[in-house]
């Protein structure tokens, strides 16, 4: 059993390597398994096909992002239960990890199977739907915990502005990566962070 489970996950890593370096449909089966070193019959006893493989490796990812995000925001509110102040902490801890990792963020499967999602049936872009949705889901849920206490500036949509974290971490990494700027993702969440101080500058009476 052991053994089965470290094979799927070299499998899956190996995919996941080479579908961030070059797209799903620039990635065989053939290469997976030479990187993997095991036989065709391996690679289909643990998946049946390409679109199983980019299940799993949606679905792995997705777990390691909300655990992830969990974490940091859990350490933030540890530091300050204060809601602003909490999601404030929680960015920049986001952006420290990201300067931190010497290669850069790898990429994110989310946005590699979005692009090409034609390559996939109705599961599969289903499950990277409700991903985003779900992060909408987490993002907006703390902003209106904000605006309880604050009072934005301007009128503005939660679930835009839920989505507004999203789309700024994503957009840095394909940023950072097609300009080779190691700080890039940083330091738009930086600027994401400086934007929301600004909105939610006011107490509420």
């Amino acid at each position: 059993m052991a053994e089965r489970t470290e094979t799927r996950s070299r499998i899956l890593n190996i995919a996941e390597a080479a579908v961030l370096e070059k797209g799903f449909e620039a990635t065989s089966i053939e290469e997976i398994v030479a990187g993997a070193e095991i036989s065709r019959g391996g690679f289909f006893y643990h998946f049946r096909d390409k679109n199983a493989l980019a299940r799993a490796m949606l679905e792995r990812y997705i777990e390691a992002e909300d655990i992830l995000y969990d974490d940091l925001f859990a350490r933030a509110r540890e530091l300050n239960d204060d809601p602003l102040h909490c999601m404030l902490i929680g960015l920049k801890l986001l952006a420290e990890m990201l300067t931190d990792m010497p290669e850069g963020h790898p990429g994110c499967v989310i946005a590699a199977t979005a692009y090409q999602d034609r390559l996939f049936d109705r599961g599969v872009r289903d499950l990277n739907r409700q991903a985003i949705l779900g992060w909408r889901t987490r993002f907006r849920s703390m902003f209106e915990e904000i605006a309880a206490v604050y009072e934005p500036a301007e009128p503005v949509n939660m679930d835009a502005l839920g989505d507004m974290v999203s789309s700024v971490v994503e957009g840095g990494l394909v940023l950072q990566r097609a300009l080779g700027e190691h700080d890039n993702a940083a330091e738009q969440i930086m600027l994401l962070r400086t934007y929301l101080k600004l909105l939610f500058a006011r107490h509420r009476a």
